[in-house]
């Protein structure tokens, strides 16, 4: 029996980290950005509709989806963000499903779906077991500000697109406190996965 781990948390939280210690485990981790970038490439079902939708402005010259160009539409409208997840999220979706009945089928133990929008998206279904990974307000927005070299008004934008962490925590099986050193956080999640039954180094 395989054990479906949905991780999340939001941006620049640290859940990266995270995902990066369930591979150096040895654990499967299929990761729903990787997916639903590949989901949108040249050729692609969503690729043909997202064009339709958005008109051909978003495309870089080598006829690619200019994903800042769309991120910049879609973090300030609403409307036009649940429009792309209409068509991106179901993509998706189908790819997640065939790696978990690719797992079951290899009879691993454990398999994780790192998938941002987890509670928002009403994904829980697909997983046995959720972890959010935490940050404070004012460390995630000095981190995102940092790493993507944004400034505070749209960091706090990219922010507010998503669930709050505190909503996250109410909705989590179980929560990893990322403040902290990364010791620290490897630590907490393998005492959560030895909770589950799960033992590893």
């Amino acid at each position: 029996m395989t054990l479906i781990i949905g991780l999340t948390g939001g941006i620049a939280s640290g859940k990266s980290t995270v995902s990066n210690m369930f591979k150096a485990m040895g654990i499967t981790v299929i990761d729903a950005d990787v997916e639903s970038r590949r989901a949108v490439e040249i050729g692609e079902p969503a690729y043909f509709k997202i064009i339709e939708e958005f008109g051909k402005d978003i495309l870089l010259e080598n006829g690619d989806i200019d994903r800042q160009k769309l991120g910049g539409i879609i973090f300030y409208q609403e409307e036009k963000r649940q429009i792309l997840n209409k068509i991106v999220h179901p993509e998706v979706r189908k790819r997640m499903f065939t790696a978990i009945e690719t797992a079951k089928q290899n009879k691993e133990a454990v398999m994780v779906l790192d998938i941002p929008l987890l509670f928002e998206s009403g994904l829980t279904f697909m997983v046995d077991k959720t972890i959010l990974v935490y940050v404070d307000s004012n460390t995630q927005v000095t981190r995102l500000m940092n790493r993507n070299q944004l400034s505070l008004e749209d960091a706090q934008a990219r922010i507010h697109s998503q669930m709050p962490l505190e909503e996250k925590v109410k909705l989590a099986d179980a929560v990893i406190n990322n403040n902290g050193p990364i010791e620290d956080t490897k630590k907490q999640l393998l005492e959560i996965l030895a909770g589950w039954g799960i033992h590893k180094d």
